[in-house]
């Protein structure tokens, strides 16, 4: 699976998805930090990356409907401290691992992940 993480994350994030045999990349890395989230988006698209972001205008699924893409996923969480976000991403991987966000949103949150059909 190819993942592509938003510039809102802190820098050596995509070693844990690499570490289990994930490609990825982030916005930072590539220098689109600042691009809008329409051309971030777009990007993923052609590179066939999931999306995985804490910004929540991705979780507007009007806005931001998943068909036809590899995946957007949205960590919701009330700190974003760095411990909370290996946290998350951790859980998140051993889903990852398990089923694909083809087509979806996911909204990871502490206690539980959503998941929509676009």
């Amino acid at each position: 699976m190819k993942i592509k993480l938003d510039e809102n994350f802190p820098t050596g994030f995509g070693d844990i998805f690499r570490s289990v045999g994930f490609e990825a990349d982030s916005v930072f890395e590539e220098r689109l930090s600042g691009a809008a989230d329409e051309s971030v988006l777009a990007r993923s698209r052609a590179e066939d990356r999931v999306l995985i972001t804490l910004d929540l205008d991705f979780s507007n699924i009007q806005a931001y409907p998943p068909a036809g893409l590899p995946g957007i996923i949205v960590l919701r969480t009330k700190t974003q401290d760095r411990p909370t976000l290996e946290a998350l991403i951790r859980r998140l991987v051993s889903v990852l691992e398990l089923r694909s966000p083809r087509d979806q949103l996911w909204i990871v949150e502490q206690d539980r992940i959503r998941f929509r059909q676009g």
